[in-house]
């Protein structure tokens, strides 16, 4: 298994003519994974070797400014460089409880709709995970309010066996966020490949002593 890491920005607060806000492409054997989403990260894509429309996941590890403003103009974006297709597979979409709601006000606001899907996976934070002042339950945003044309996608509650979220798994690797502690609840992400069986033949060997 391939795996390449571009760094696209490495900015705080805010981008600069020279440096980007934060977001960096982990490209998987033709797909391209996004973390975090700064502002000015479609520009940075389009100077770089990669190609936006290969992205497929998106993981955004917290909800201040600086690492998802980009996020509703870069999908706005990639809807006007593809093609309807109700069988494209979706976007996923990883991050903070709010984001579901955060890019369906966006995009509802702006009057753009996607031409393809999206889902989105929120991950339950713990209390813990900042200044208790600073910590805001986001489970009852929008007031029960039905989303008729909101985004998909599961609601994630941390493992408290393996301290962590699961976020993917398939047979290479293993996909799991874990909790940070930051002004604002926060995740890190961990890949992890699965142990590869090797490719000798021990029984031919074993027999050639």
């Amino acid at each position: 298994m391939s795996l390449e890491i571009t760094f696209l920005g490495t900015g705080a607060a805010f981008p600069s003519p020279a440096r980007g806000a934060s977001a960096l492409v982990l490209r998987r054997e033709g797909q391209c994974w996004l973390f975090d989403c700064g502002e000015g990260t479609q520009t940075q894509l389009m100077r770089s070797h990669l190609r936006a429309a290969r992205i497929t996941k998106i993981f955004i590890t917290h909800l201040h400014g600086d690492h998802f403003f980009g996020l509703p103009g870069l999908l706005c974006t990639l809807s006007l460089q593809s093609n309807a297709d109700a069988s494209k597979a979706p976007i996923d979409i990883y991050g903070p409880l709010g984001l579901r709601s955060f890019l369906w006000r966006s995009l509802e606001l702006s009057h753009s709709q996607l031409l393809f899907p999206i889902t989105v996976h929120e991950l339950v934070p713990t209390r813990d995970q900042c200044p208790a002042e600073e910590f805001k339950d986001f489970s009852g945003l929008d007031g029960g309010e039905a989303l008729p044309q909101g985004p998909p996608g599961r609601v994630l509650h941390l493992d408290p066996g393996e301290d962590s979220y699961l976020l993917v798994e398939d047979e290479q690797l293993v996909v799991r966020a874990f909790r940070l502690f930051h002004r604002v609840p926060s995740f890190g992400f961990v890949l992890e490949e699965k142990p590869r069986p090797g490719k000798l033949d021990v029984q031919k060997l074993k027999d050639l002593g």
